[in-house]
């Protein structure tokens, strides 16, 4: 084994399982400084998810958790009349550009969409903008093409371009706006610099991705795990003030030393939410292209503040010191970290309970359904009774690429 190995081995979904269980273990002992855990109150959790599952969906027909969830508002436009691989491009172009930019947009940030005359906040907001955008061509390098997007568009990518089409100003700040647009514009270099992985008959651009995945296909199947693993070598360098160790970028993977280890990866938690939500959200492209995606419990729940707010607020972690609500975060900060970890261990742990009170199998309910269905509104419902603006339990001070 190689010395890198083990750094290697962290860019996986199974590894963010391995060590989000061993993080909780570790706080069930009293071994996490600055968490309690109290696993009597995940019923309570479990109760409330169910609850708001079947409100939303009484036929228990529930899609999977996915940005294409947040365009129905919008109804993307995508090529018509193109054969399957040219329609999934489109689609992997828009999701992985929309997702890029998915990090938390802050409370007072609002969109209105011209095309409806409708107002969007959060998620949903940042989907339709980032949709309009595509559709205007503004990601093409032409700026008319659209339902594409160029990695020499996004290497050019101006600031004010993002300023207009989120339509943001004094009155509609936005959190993170410059790192979103520097992520862009790495993106857009990452693209350029590996056509082996970007390129398609015409020029790189993200979507090219979809001709990869579909080569890897055996017999038509792809396990979901390998979506994931693809963007982390696909996008690894594009992250911004994340650990690289020996030449190696981790991504969405940070320190706490509840962790250990007897080689490089010690004290290392790797969590990878943006690059997993993206790979659930490129299921539906593909299988659409004829690729039947299996194996979608490979991939773990996300690591963000709506699920791990929901174990917060349901009594399930709580903080040792309850102060440090009261304090800003960083995303590298141990509490933080911990946090993450183990609302992915835990996710993991609700979903037999889901799905026992909601009377579905693993098979019909996989973690994608329970994350839609799901943890992510309950999480969202839970935060609006008990902070006005509805947001996370603590104040994350983050650059736009994380939550």
């Amino acid at each position: 084994m190689t010395a890198s190995a083990p750094l290697h081995a962290l860019l996986n979904a199974a590894a963010v399982r391995e060590r989000a269980h061993e993080m909780l273990d570790s706080a069930l002992a009293g071994g996490v400084e600055g968490w309690s855990v109290d696993l009597d109150k995940l019923d309570a959790a479990a109760a409330l998810t169910a609850e708001v599952t079947r409100a939303s969906y009484p036929d228990l027909i529930i899609p999977f958790h996915a940005r294409w969830r947040h365009f129905v508002a919008g109804d993307p436009v995508l090529p018509d009349g193109e054969d399957p691989a040219g329609r999934a491009r489109a689609a992997f172009d828009l999701a992985i550009i929309s997702v890029l930019l998915d990090a938390g947009a802050g409370p007072d940030w609002r969109y209105r969409d011209p095309a409806t005359s409708k107002t969007f906040a959060r998620s949903e907001g940042l989907a339709v903008a980032s949709q309009r955008l595509f559709e205007a061509g503004a990601f093409s390098l032409d700026g008319s093409s659209q339902a594409r997007v160029d990695g020499g568009a996004l290497a050019a990518l101006r600031p004010q371009a993002l300023v207009d089409g989120f339509q943001v100003d004094e009155a509609n700040p936005m959190v993170g706006l410059d790192g979103r647009t520097a992520l862009l514009r790495r993106l857009g270099g990452r693209v350029a610099a590996r056509p082996d992985l970007f390129a398609t008959a015409d020029s790189p651009r993200p979507g090219g991705l979809y001709d990869i995945l579909a080569g890897r296909a055996d017999h038509g199947r792809l396990p979901a795990g390998a979506i994931l693993e693809l963007l982390l070598e696909a996008l690894g360098p594009i992250w911004a003030d994340r650990l690289v160790i020996d030449g190696i970028p981790l991504g969405d993977c940070w320190r706490h030393p509840a962790i250990r280890r007897g080689d490089a990866s010690d004290g290392l938690v790797p969590l990878h939410k943006l690059s997993q939500w993206l790979a659930y959200s490129l299921i539906e492209p593909l299988q659409a292209a004829g690729i039947d995606v299996v194996d979608i419990d490979g991939l773990t729940g996300l690591a963000e503040y709506r699920n791990g707010g929901l174990f917060v607020d349901t009594g399930v972690l709580n903080l040792t010191d309850p102060e440090a609500a009261a304090r800003a975060h960083l995303v590298s900060d141990p509490l933080i970290v911990a946090w993450r970890a183990m609302t992915v261990a835990l996710l993991d742990r609700l979903a037999p309970k889901v799905r026992s009170s909601l009377g579905v199998s693993e098979q019909d309910f996989p973690l994608a359904r329970m994350l839609e269905g799901g943890t992510w509104m309950a999480g969202r419902r839970i935060a609006a009774e008990r902070r006005a603006g509805g947001g996370p339990p603590f104040t994350i001070i983050s650059d736009g690429t994380v939550f």
